[in-house]
């Protein structure tokens, strides 16, 4: 599958790991009218031996540390093909003069397949699905008895692409909506139209309390779901370490 490296004209891009498979078979067939460019993938193990031939890397779940960046003489861009880049060395990479991208969920599907999930197991924990089944196979019926979405509170930590769609899909289930983000816009109060959004198409107004990532822990004594939609760097890190 690997071919050496030195090919004049060739820009090789490494998918790094099985996982999450479609990513790199969309981007072979994409590619394949195109030979100047070669699309490989490796298992994790692997990738610190063969890191140094590519110039492009789509890291999925393979953590960049400094060593392995070190490895990667010929790398131009280390790129995750979702949100996540908490497993990349960000500085290491800048030193080395590689760039670090990311997809923002907002304009990929990304951040409303993630809403819908967040949703989905709600109601699984809430309607006791596993127990549920246990007792289906056991021919019983109305038991356990679970609970009901509507009337809960829920905070959102990190109010930001997929905080706020899953903010939309909550408001049909009448529950409170509670969350945190480093700042809000000022005009918030406005009513909301069909899509969510106010008259200035922000959507602060689908949130019943604001706060600031200081009030997360008197906002979890007051929620019956806490969702975590922020993104793992220095910042939140340091901050709820």
């Amino acid at each position: 599958m690997e071919r050496e490296s030195g090919e004049q004209g060739v820009t090789r891009v490494l998918f790094c790991g099985p996982h999450f498979p479609a990513s790199q078979d969309y981007t072979r067939e994409y590619l394949s009218q195109y030979p100047f460019i070669q699309v490989d993938e490796a298992a994790l193990d692997d990738v610190p031996r063969v890191i140094g031939n590519y110039h492009l890397c789509v890291v999925k779940n393979k953590r960049f540390d400094s060593d392995i960046i070190a490895r990667a003489k010929q790398m131009k861009l280390l790129m995750q093909f979702g949100v996540g880049l908490e497993g990349v060395d960000i500085d290491a990479a800048t030193k080395n003069g590689i760039k670090v991208a990311r997809i923002p969920g907002g304009v990929t599907g990304n951040a409303a397949s993630c809403a819908e999930m967040t949703i989905y197991l709600m109601l699984g924990l809430l309607r006791k699905q596993n127990e549920i089944q246990t007792s289906v196979n056991q021919r019983k019926l109305g038991e356990p008895v679970g609970e009901t979405l509507f009337g809960k509170t829920v905070l959102i930590v990190g109010y930001g692409n997929i905080g706020i769609d899953l903010a939309k899909r909550l408001r049909p289930f009448g529950v409170k909506i509670i969350a945190t983000r480093r700042s809000w816009c000022l005009n918030s109060e406005a009513p909301l139209q069909s899509n969510g959004l106010d008259q200035n198409g922000m959507s602060d107004s689908l949130v019943d309390v604001k706060g600031s990532h200081n009030d997360i822990c008197n906002f979890a004594g007051e929620a019956d779901i806490v969702v975590c939609c922020l993104s793992l760097n220095k910042d939140t890190a340091e901050h709820h370490g």
